[in-house]
């Protein structure tokens, strides 16, 4: 009998194979909360900006962010985009971000069928 958390586990086999697949450069723990709070907030249409990261003290402190930041803009992950205030920058998950969450999601949907 499948459990609902057999599907999860199948999902997390998929996605660690993704992973191994050459792509973009592998995140730190950090930078993947980051990734998906930039993911999240894009998928509702709202704006998310640098300070709005660095506002995000549950996450370190600014200069922490502000690293993980450049290092996710240097490997592929994230782009900062312009706003009306040329002194804010918005955060935007790239092409090829979006294209690892696409493949992210065609593996739950395959984990939720194959069981």
């Amino acid at each position: 009998m499948t459990r609902p958390a057999d599907i999860y586990f199948r999902f997390l086999q998929l996605a660690d194979a993704l992973r191994g697949l050459p792509a973009l450069p592998a995140l730190d723990p950090l930078e993947q909360r980051i990734l998906e709070l930039v993911a999240r907030v894009g998928q509702a249409q709202e704006r998310l900006s640098v300070r709005d990261i660095m506002g995000k003290s549950e996450l370190g402190s600014p200069a922490t962010l502000h690293a993980r930041l450049t290092s996710m803009r240097e490997k592929g992950w994230v782009r900062l985009g312009d706003t009306e205030d040329a002194r804010r920058k918005q955060v935007e998950l790239t092409p090829a971000a979006l294209r690892h969450f696409d493949k992210l999601s065609e593996a739950l949907l395959r984990a939720a069928k194959d069981q």
